[in-house]
């Protein structure tokens, strides 16, 4: 006995400008979570410099020292310690910028991405780097950078590429930071920052399902 179709015609699917809206309310409202995220981040990065200032005691013994075992808690520490309010400030701006995009596509992918941009880039110095200490969010900076860039391509997202094309056309200049050289800058923290970035766009890239084709057998 064959099939046919019945004749009922499928429901109707929402509209092309229901679709457009309902886009422009998630990236409205997800520009609006990831601003507060970021303004929340860089507000303790200054608090704890403000009182790291303010108290005798030195913070900076937190992060991370290199080739010691006690030196391995500074990895989770390090991003929210400064050698002083120019380090702070450096780096504000960057952290800012690239952190709010990073955040802009989903917040729960961009606090994983940063646990595993601040892991990957403190395992780096830890490893890598000559014996003292290391602190700063530019590993955090670095890492963003490589998220935003590399993002669209593993996921295959128009606006995503865009964004990132448009993010290392404007920053292609803190490539030079992975490089040794200067003075005073842990460019290990950077490079791995990076690594770690690029690692975390790729792991957190939205696996697209393939489609099913439906076969109707002939009447």
């Amino acid at each position: 006995m064959s099939e046919h179709a019945t004749g009922v015609a499928p429901p109707a699917g929402p509209s092309s400008g229901d679709v457009v809206k309902r886009r422009v309310v998630g990236l409205v409202t997800g520009a609006l979570g990831a601003a507060i995220v970021i303004f929340l981040l860089v507000a303790v990065e200054w608090a704890v410099e403000v009182v790291d200032y303010v108290l005798p005691q030195d913070f900076d013994q937190y992060g991370i020292a290199s080739h010691e075992v006690n030196g391995l808690r500074g990895i989770l520490l390090a991003p929210f310690l400064h050698a002083g309010f120019a380090h702070l400030m450096a780096n504000t701006v960057p952290l800012a910028i690239l952190g709010f995009l990073a955040a802009l596509r989903g917040l729960g992918r961009f606090f994983v991405a940063s646990l595993i941009i601040i892991v990957v880039s403190g395992l780096g110095v830890w490893f890598f780097s000559p014996p003292g200490l290391t602190v700063g969010a530019s590993g955090l900076v670095f890492g963003y950078f490589g998220y935003v860039v590399t993002r669209g391509m593993f996921d295959r997202h128009l606006f995503d590429i865009v964004l990132g094309i448009g993010v290392a056309v404007l920053y292609y200049s803190l490539i030079w930071g992975v490089l040794p050289g200067q003075p005073g800058i842990s460019w290990q923290g950077h490079l791995f920052g990076l690594v770690g970035g690029v690692f975390a766009a790729w792991a957190l890239r939205r696996r697209r399902r393939a489609r099913r084709v439906e076969i109707r057998p002939a009447p």
